[in-house]
């Protein structure tokens, strides 16, 4: 017996060649919703006219209009239909009277079928039109059991005596295929052109039928004004996904915190924070919603432990509670923060059978704490939840009063709006507002971890937004052609980014990769426990769209490497424009022996070591990538180094020491004919570098430094790896530059790398202390004095930042930057870096530090007049800094710094 949606399919369509359908009916088009439902037949407009789904132990078909039900040229496939449906062989097959001509086309298919008024007891298949409202709760129930379902019908008719914006929720055969996500609407289907598919067809994104939702939104909304997120409440966002979902609550950027949804004959009330329910500025909402939910149900309302509180909240007389962790068959609703002892399965069927579901709860910190796992799948409310259409994500909203939204800004609907989106790319319309297209994208991730299960609601959203790509052709951003953000164009290049993390083959995505010859031979690389925390450098490059493979022992398998494509790891999502794509790296697990690996930008490959790595000496073998220029010091020759660059293609390669790894374009190193003495220098600076920190050398890793040629942030930034713009790659590597000019930026980004909280004042040290770092490498390895090494270390501009901070009152608002090193710098010239050296390491050591700027400011003024065995407390006051009385009464005893350049330049001032 087929029991997947495929299988099932294919039981559906054996041997249909063609759809003989009666010219003169005007079918409905259908709705899909449910997990379980699938289309079977779609029409050339992509309305479904038939489909196919299961609730509870049995199987239902329904057909979009009750004739096709009595045409017999539809023979092989209502055959087909009975037979699937049918629980055991020779159930019986019954047959409502309206349908009875069923009976002969059945029986001239070697099918016996009776006309029965009812299904009765025995579980066969029953066979009615979708017009009788008699038959309700017995047909869902008869299903329910295990019995299968033909019914057939079309509402538009029904539409027009009793209105549109009715028919999903009180059409007579709606109250019964609904509980299987299966919905008459009061379009009217196209019976021109039809299609034999031999798979699963594709479902539209959006019906375009009526719904009560407007009239949902003001009955919820009623008595609001606006919504409270209450300090120390951090709500999650919430996916509004399913075409009966829609949301009540969203911020200014359209996330959503507040949302409600239909799903069969009941209705579901979601907030993402159960203080969202529990707020006496929400009562108002809440008593609607209760209201909501109860629909015409006249049992009580359950509340789980967490919900208590809203019995004493609200008026006892408005409704009958029962305080349960269960679901029990005399309740209406029930209020929980999760469904901890009940089956998906029970939450699903209450729902579906008219039940109301509120439930207030956040996904954010499973999120934090389930980093690698998919929030829509695997957080558990949402295994239940993502059913009726809703999911709670692990972004937050932030904290703050919104307005109860208008109908503009609760418009939004991923559905609607990749809907509108894929109709303005077809047929050139004009654009989506921006803020949508922000927004959509970031659902489209959300929707796309859905698609690994298969279920047709989910991969229809997912095929659609291929097709897109498809027809638009993969967005190409290069200098001559940037992408405005906020373009159709930006969507495009992250909706394929989406796609290709949700699993689709690049194949699908690039038309014609650029590939290039890999190596003749597999390439091996050594991991250690002296890598852990790093990136190990492979010497390989990923072409764009090229597939490599990666062999690794089973027994690391578990030790959590990764592989990671590309080293540009900046995000640049929140950029005006884009002058490379926003993301350009890649990371795949490597939780199994063999892993086939591939990137839409390419890019060098590199193998991530976890903190904590504890296996030696594990070889991963890589094939199908090709070699880059890499150059490391003391193992590659001269020779090596001249055939790499005289014959790779790899666009990007690295010279490497072991405490240093600069990454720089093919095209700059191709002029680097010996990069030793180079290497040697940049050791010569790390090892300054880690000197004047106090720690140990060679570096624990090697520092990073990659260049771009677009970063997140400034012209450089410090982080693993240092990110720069492309323009300095010269400066970095010509030995001669670096030792007559300097190079001050990276020296000052390594400093950053350098900086500890325990003794960062921020905002005022930030741009600062860092800066010692570059005058103490310019000065002791490249002989640079200070006032050389930057133009703002001048001494006139320096005594002139002094007169400016004092003649302001020394405030400390205003100590900052250079300003703010001038303090240090002075403490050097008076004496000398071993102090800061020394205090470096004592830091080290020191446990239960302050953690706000006064006390940690003060201890360092204890600190370094301990050290230097001097009173500094005036200096300090004069810089501003809020010595504490018994800091000052601690160093009293120390003798006076004489030398104490403040109180020179106080002196000269007050003369």
């Amino acid at each position: 017996m087929a029991t997947t949606p495929d299988a099932a399919f294919e039981t559906l369509m054996d041997g249909v060649t063609s759809w003989d359908l009666p010219k003169e009916s005007i079918p409905c088009e259908l709705l899909l919703i449910g997990e379980a439902a699938f289309p079977v037949m779609v029409n050339g407009k992509g309305q479904v006219l038939i489909a196919a789904s299961s609730y509870g132990q049995g199987r239902l078909v329904v057909i979009a209009h009750e004739s096709y039900l009595l045409h017999a040229g539809l023979a092989p496939f209502l055959l087909n239909a009975v037979s699937w449906l049918c629980p055991s062989p020779g159930a019986p097959i019954t047959v409502h009277p309206s349908l009875a001509s069923l009976v002969s086309i059945l029986g001239n298919s070697g099918l016996e079928a009776l006309v029965q008024p009812e299904p009765g007891e025995t579980l066969g298949v029953y066979c009615t039109d979708a017009y009788s409202d008699t038959l309700t709760e017995e047909l869902v129930q008869f299903m329910k059991r295990g019995g299968g379902l033909l019914i057939g019908g079309q509402a538009w008719h029904w539409a027009s005596q009793h209105g549109s914006d009715k028919v999903l929720s009180s059409f007579p055969g709606n109250q019964v295929t609904s509980v299987a996500g299966i919905y008459f609407t009061d379009v009217c289907g196209n019976g021109d052109w039809f299609k034999v598919s031999k798979k699963i067809p594709n479902l539209t994104l959006y019906v375009k039928c009526k719904d009560e939702i407007e009239e949902d939104q003001q009955q919820l909304l009623k008595g609001m004004s606006e919504m409270e997120i209450e300090t120390g409440t951090v709500p999650s966002q919430l996916l509004v996904h399913g075409q009966r979902a829609f949301p009540l609550g969203v911020d200014n950027s359209y996330n959503c915190f507040l949302a409600a949804a239909h799903y069969g004959r009941g209705r579901v009330v979601l907030g993402g924070h159960e203080s969202l329910m529990l707020n006496h500025r929400m009562l108002p909402f809440v008593h609607n919603a209760l209201h909501w939910l109860m629909g015409h149900g006249v049992g009580k309302i359950g509340l789980a432990s967490k919900m208590k509180a809203l019995k004493d909240m609200l008026p006892s007389r408005s409704f009958q509670w029962s305080e349960t962790e269960l679901l029990t068959s005399d309740l209406s609703v029930f209020c929980c923060c999760s469904f901890t002892d009940i089956k998906a399965k029970k939450v699903e069927e209450f729902v579906a059978e008219g039940g109301g579901l509120l439930i207030g709860a956040e996904a954010w910190l499973w999120g934090r704490r389930n980093p690698d796992s998919d929030c829509m799948t695997q957080y558990p409310n949402n295994i239940i939840l993502k059913c009726f259409g809703l999911g709670i994500i692990s972004q937050v909203v932030s904290q703050g009063s919104f307005p109860v939204p208008h109908a503009h800004m609760i418009n939004y609907h991923i559905r609607r709006a990749l809907a509108q989106f894929e109709s303005m790319i077809y047929s050139q319309e004009s654009s989506l507002e921006e803020r949508w297209l922000k927004k959509l994208v970031k659902d489209c991730s959300y929707m796309f971890q859905m698609t690994h299960q298969r279920i047709s609601i989910y991969d229809s959203v997912k095929q659609h937004a291929l097709k897109i790509i498809q027809n638009r052709g993969f967005p190409s951003v290069t200098d001559e052609h940037p992408i405005i953000n906020g373009s159709s164009q930006a969507f495009l290049l992250s909706l394929a980014y989406e796609l290709f993390k949700s699993g689709v083959d690049i194949s699908q995505l690039l038309s014609s990769p650029s590939l290039l010859p890999p190596t003749e031979s597999p390439m091996a690389v050594t991991i250690s426990t002296d890598d852990c925390s790093s990136w190990v450098s492979t010497g390989l490059y990923l072409p764009e769209g090229q597939v490599a493979q990666i062999t690794l022992p089973s027994e690391a398998t578990n030790a959590k490497l990764k592989v990671l494509i590309g080293c540009h790891t900046d995000n640049l999502s929140e950029a005006k424009t884009y002058y490379r794509p926003p993301v350009m790296t890649y990371i795949y697990c490597l939780d199994s022996s063999q892993k086939t690996i591939s990137w839409l930008y390419g890019g060098l490959l590199y193998i991530i070591v976890p903190p904590k790595y504890d296996q030696n000496y594990v070889s991963v073998t890589i094939s199908g990538a090709v070699s880059a220029p890499y150059f490391r010091k003391g193992e590659t020759t001269q020779e090596e180094w001249t055939n790499l660059i005289k014959c790779s293609e790899a666009p990007w390669g690295e010279l490497a020491t072991d405490n240093i790894i600069l990454t720089i374009p093919t095209g700059n190193l191709k002029f680097l004919r010996d990069p030793y003495p180079l290497l040697q220098l940049w050791d010569e600076m790390a090892e300054a570098i880690a000197r004047l920190a106090s720690r140990p050398f060679p570096f624990k890793r090697p520092e990073r430094v990659v260049l771009d040629k677009q970063i997140s942030l400034g012209f450089l930034h410090s982080g693993y790896p240092i990110m720069g713009h492309i323009s300095i790659a010269e400066g970095v590597i010509d030995e001669v530059t670096i030792r007559s000019h300097g190079i001050w930026g990276v020296i000052h980004e390594l400093g950053h790398n350098q900086q500890n909280d325990r003794w960062n004042f921020p905002p005022h040290t930030n741009e600062a202390l860092c800066n010692l770092w570059a005058v103490y490498v310019h000065e002791t390895v490249l002989n640079i004095p200070r006032d050389q090494a930057h133009p703002s270390l001048n001494p006139e501009l320096r005594k002139q930042r002094i007169k400016d901070h004092q003649a302001k009152g020394a405030p400390l608002s205003n100590w900052v930057v250079w300003t703010a090193l001038e303090t240090y710098l002075q403490l050097q010239e008076g004496f000398g870096w071993q102090p800061f050296i020394q205090i470096f390491a004592d830091y080290q050591t020191l446990s239960g530090l302050p953690r706000d700027n006064e006390s940690k400011m003060n201890l360092w003024v204890k600190k370094f007049s301990e050290v230097v065995q001097k009173n500094l407390v005036p200096f300090f006051e004069a810089w501003g800094w809020p010595v504490q009385n018994d800091v000052a009464k601690s160093l009293a005893s120390l003798p006076e710094w004489q030398e104490n350049p403040m109180k020179m330049c106080t002196a000269k001032d007050t003369e």
